[in-house]
């Protein structure tokens, strides 16, 4: 087995999807007009977090202008913002803000991943590049050994943790809080901090704290 390190050299070198790759060296070319004096990352973004965690949180994709700019997961978009605040009130971040992959965040007992490492089109991999990904959160999570909760950042997430731990019987349901234990695991469901749910209200505050309390709980 490879450590965590040799991992994410092979992950940041991965070249598998030719879509993914077009797609995340053309963002990085182009730029947003508001980061067009940055250096985008363009590369696939490896996991971060605590070698010790108990818990991890499985995302879906990087953001095209985030986590595609800045190489560090869920950094530098309004949805990591969300989720790094939350990750702060509920003891696990030692601040509320993540920037860039330089700013001095640092996660304690959490790990931060995502089910494909690439920037999509329309954030939206395909079952294909899914399923060519999910070999390496299942090989990260082999390299994390006392992780016994995964927070699933929407129903994507969710089915890929799934499919990562290869469960039996019925699949369970998706829900915000939702439930389900997969053989030495938890799932603990929770909406997608995207702006879409938290400009809504479907996802408050409160909502997303209580995910990581009740991940805390469990371990």
């Amino acid at each position: 087995m490879s450590s965590l390190p040799e991992l994410e050299a092979r992950i940041v070198a991965c070249r598998a999807c030719p879509r993914l790759v077009a797609w995340r060296e053309e963002v990085a070319r182009v730029k947003r007009a508001a980061f067009a004096s940055e250096t985008y990352w363009g590369r696939p973004v490896p996991g971060f977090g605590d070698p010790d965690a108990r818990v991890m949180v499985l995302g879906l994709a990087p953001a095209a202008h985030g986590a595609n700019r800045t190489g560090r997961v869920f950094t530098g978009d309004r949805s990591g913002a969300w989720l790094f605040a939350s990750m702060y009130r509920t003891g696990y971040a030692n601040q509320p803000t993540s920037v860039s992959a330089d700013d001095g965040l640092r996660l304690t007992d959490l790990w931060v991943a995502a089910a494909v490492r690439c920037a999509p089109p329309a954030n939206k991999p395909t079952p294909e590049e899914r399923d060519r990904c999910l070999p390496y959160a299942r090989e990260e999570l082999d390299l994390l050994p006392r992780v016994s909760v995964i927070v699933c950042l929407g129903a994507f997430a969710w089915d890929a943790a799934l499919r990562i731990l290869g469960g039996a019987g019925p699949r369970p349901k998706f829900g915000h809080l939702a439930e389900a234990r997969v053989g030495a695991y938890t799932l603990v469901g929770s909406f997608h901090p995207s702006q879409q749910n938290t400009f809504t209200g479907k996802l408050t505050e409160p909502m997303t704290d209580a995910v990581f309390h009740r991940a805390r709980e469990l371990t």
